[in-house]
């Protein structure tokens, strides 16, 4: 089969089951796993050039509505009829579930059921492993202005519980918050980290935080436990977000602050 992947999540799922030899064009934001990294792109997930998909003729193309403003991409591939599966998990065990329905597609659903399975063990490792860590809370900060922030239905909610932590807008209904920096500083946060969407590590900012205004009380701000931490393991719904549960734990443990 010839795929397409539009989205860093969905080439990553496929990088998970091993079958990324099956990839002939991504889009312009996928880096993992890195064989990938030679094959043509057809443009950022937001603005795909779909003239170009059409004109590569896949077998199958993996389209998501995992960021809003995806959901044109579906329109154009109805529209050329063009093969398409539509992956939009918000939980792990959504991720999980789309790795058997990927699998499936494929033509491989034996090994997205055994994927699936060591994901879910993996999973369920963690979360055991949980039990033995003390609470605190987490603000993840998706943009900065406006504000968005993960809401309840989140796989960010479920790492920080992972973490031995609880993100403070778990109590929202939606997956994706908009919200303000008043909220924020309301809430009051332990720790603050920032998965700004698309935007390198190192343009990120984090001494700004202190100038938004009320935040110079934010308990996060005052104890300078605010982590820089990149977007690639925090804002794609993909196995690899567990690397992002290691690396965050790793982070809190040591404290490292404002980087």
């Amino acid at each position: 089969m010839r795929i397409i992947s539009l989205c860093p999540s969905n080439t990553e799922l496929i990088g998970y089951l091993g079958k990324e030899s099956m990839l002939i064009a991504v889009d312009d934001y996928s880096n993992w796993p890195e064989s990938i990294n030679g094959l043509p792109r057809v443009g950022p997930d937001l603005t795909i050039d779909m003239d170009k998909v059409e004109q590569m003729k896949p077998d199958l193309v993996l389209a998501s509505l995992s960021v809003p403003g995806m959901e044109k991409n579906v329109y154009e591939l109805i529209k050329r009829d063009i093969p398409h599966l539509v992956l939009n998990p918000q939980s792990l065990e959504e991720i999980a579930c789309d790795l058997e329905t990927v699998g499936k597609a494929l033509g491989f659903p034996d090994l997205g059921r055994e994927k699936a399975a060591f994901f879910r063990k993996d999973i369920e490792r963690c979360r055991i492993a949980a039990k033995n860590r003390k609470g605190y809370s987490i603000y993840w900060e998706w943009w900065p202005k406006p504000v968005f922030t993960p809401g309840g239905p989140n796989w960010l909610t479920e790492i920080s519980e992972l973490a031995g932590g609880r993100n403070i807008f778990a109590s929202e209904p939606e997956a994706n918050v908009r919200t303000d920096w008043d909220e924020v500083a309301v809430r009051n946060p332990d720790h603050i980290c920032l998965v700004w969407v698309g935007v390198d590590e190192k343009k990120v900012q984090p001494e700004l935080l202190k100038k938004r205004p009320g935040w110079e009380n934010v308990r996060a701000v005052q104890n300078n436990h605010v982590y820089v931490l990149g977007d690639s393991l925090y804002c794609r719904p993909s196995p690899r977000l567990l690397l992002g549960l290691e690396k965050l734990m790793a982070t809190l443990s040591g404290q490292s602050s404002l980087r």
